[in-house]
């Protein structure tokens, strides 16, 4: 049984029927009919309902708790997985995974912030937010690739860097400053993909890449519709209007040419079809990775300063 967003009341009504008749199949009424009728029904609402999300909405199914995450991503996409950890200078950050694996039977480097999927994996990866030993060690990683020429795939779901006290203590912006640094200074291709959340420069540290991918309904801005709110109307209760604003949508971004391209997901969202999502992103991890792969290191690391320069510098109408 799925987890239903406050806005999906309409489908969990219909999908608790149908459960419930389902039930009762073993009995001497007739029911196929009817349960085919409602299953048509639900179908059709669920799709109606998609096809139209708010961004507001969309903030909400980028959030589930049941869709794929970064560890989800790696065990179906990244055969021979061997994880690297540590930074080499404080500790190791669970909120950032990482190592060398095949992708389609090349070698790649894959990175990634993980939420976690419970409560107890959720503490353990501090919900995806990073520390700087994270980012520094995303650093250590994205410079072994670069030394033995092996491309970058890189997976984001964060709210955003983590905000502690002990963080900034450690040099909280410097390390995702040295992070996008480094990510724009690669001579290897790199590949990034918005799988949920990608909140702030906590995103960008691992996402200024030659080509960014984005989930159909994922969400990607500088701030997050509640933190933006309280900001500009002192009341986090407007992150509905907020997230209008902002233009955090794929679909948004794609035309404001902060994306390149953006990964379908399954109706319903990605939480409804966990292994379609998967491959769906995988096919476009490979047509992105195909189209940079003759491209020398000083022009990979041209094509991203021209397409991070040219942001902004021309709107659609």
């Amino acid at each position: 049984m799925h987890s239903y967003l406050d806005f999906e009341t309409s489908i969990a009504e219909l999908e608790g029927k149908i459960a419930e008749l389902k039930a009762l199949a073993g009995g001497s009424v007739p029911i196929s009919d009817e349960v085919k009728g409602l299953e048509k029904k639900a179908a059709k609402s669920l799709a109606d309902l998609y096809v139209n999300l708010s961004p507001w909405q969309k903030a909400q199914v980028a959030r589930h708790p049941d869709r794929p995450h970064t560890i989800d991503y790696l065990q179906g996409l990244i055969t021979e997985f061997s994880p690297l950890s540590g930074d080499r200078k404080f500790g190791n950050d669970q909120a950032i995974i990482g190592g060398l694996g095949r992708f389609r039977d090349s070698p790649v480097m894959a990175i990634g912030l993980e939420k976690g999927h419970d409560t107890q994996s959720r503490l353990k990866h501090n919900f995806g937010m990073a520390r700087p030993e994270g980012y520094r060690k995303a650093v250590r990683l994205m410079e072994l690739a670069d030394r033995f020429g092996l491309p970058v795939v890189s997976f984001i779901d964060t709210a955003g860097a983590y905000p502690g006290i002990e963080a900034e203590e450690r040099g909280q912006a410097e390390a995702i400053a040295r992070s996008t640094d480094c990510c724009l200074g690669l001579g290897v291709p790199l590949v990034a993909v918005i799988i949920g959340e990608g909140g702030s420069g906590g995103a960008i540290a691992l996402a200024a890449a030659n080509s960014v991918l984005m989930l159909e309904h994922a969400i990607y801005s500088v701030i997050s519709p509640e933190g933006a709110a309280s900001i500009l109307w002192h009341d986090a209760g407007r992150a509905k209007d907020a997230a209008s604003a902002m233009r955090i949508t794929a679909q948004d971004l794609k035309r404001l040419g902060i994306i390149d391209d953006i990964v379908p997901e399954p109706v319903g969202g990605a939480h409804r079809g966990p292994s379609e999502t998967v491959a769906a992103t995988g096919d476009a991890i490979a047509r992105a990775l195909n189209s940079l792969r003759e491209l020398a290191p000083d022009a990979l690391r041209a094509h991203r300063r021209d397409k991070f320069l040219a942001i902004g510098s021309s709107l659609p109408g």
